[in-house]
């Protein structure tokens, strides 16, 4: 008798222990540890790697519906899963879409961050018989038209003292060319004359994906950012 609520006992304990881990084992984690990290929707157009550096989680966003009152020549829009992620890139936060943080980054704040590479090359190579780093055809449009001919295109990277400024040059179709110029791969100005009437011109630029198109006046070029930055 005394054996059988012995072993009666011992029962009871191990089911408990049991209960106990199962019990543990199913509970849900605590909300307050689980990091609020937004998924960057289509939406918001983004492209590239990551940013300021691939891999990163932000990424840099190009014009939408969404974005479009927070594009200006002067500043990057970029698009943060996290707050801590937007704070690290010191803009401000213009907005928050679907969870996403909108940074604007002053131009000259777009490198803050940024690692460069140890195995990079001091100098970009050039076009063999010429002083571009790289040449391409792009579309372009004159006279008011739409960018539907081909023009011949060429990039000096790094063309000033100042790093991550580049210089377009483009053929038009009459001979002459057309410099446009860049901060990184944000165009924010071109060259301009009295002799062709340019001088008054009105620059202006949109951007889809890694596409950026400018309009200078009467001319349009769509430059694609491979182009300028390389890669």
């Amino acid at each position: 008798m005394t054996m059988h609520y012995w072993l009666l006992g011992a029962a009871t304990l191990t089911l408990s222990a049991c209960g106990s881990t199962a019990e543990e084992s199913t509970s849900e984690p605590d909300a307050a540890t689980v990091a609020e990290v937004a998924v960057i929707p289509d939406s918001l157009a983004p492209f590239g790697e990551g940013y300021p550096n691939p891999g990163d989680p932000c990424m840099r966003l190009g014009e939408s519906a969404a974005t479009s009152n927070y594009l200006d020549d002067g500043s990057i829009l970029v698009g943060c899963p996290t707050e801590d992620a937007a704070k690290v890139l010191g803009g401000e936060i213009v907005d928050t879409v679907d969870g996403v943080r909108l940074v604007s980054v002053a131009m000259g704040d777009a490198n803050l961050g940024m690692v460069s590479p140890v195995d990079a090359p001091s100098e970009d190579a050039l076009v063999a018989g010429t002083d571009y780093n790289a040449t391409a055809m792009l579309d372009c449009g004159f006279d008011n038209k739409p960018p539907t001919q081909s023009c011949k295109a060429g990039v000096k990277r790094n063309w000033t003292d100042t790093p991550g400024e580049n210089l377009v040059e483009v053929q038009k179709p009459d001979g002459r060319k057309r410099a446009i110029f860049f901060r990184g791969t944000e165009p924010f100005g071109a060259d301009s004359a009295q002799a062709d009437g340019s001088a008054g011109w009105d620059f202006a630029t949109s951007r889809k994906g890694d596409r950026v198109t400018v309009r200078f006046g009467p001319e349009t070029y769509v430059i694609i950012d491979a182009l300028v930055e390389g890669g």
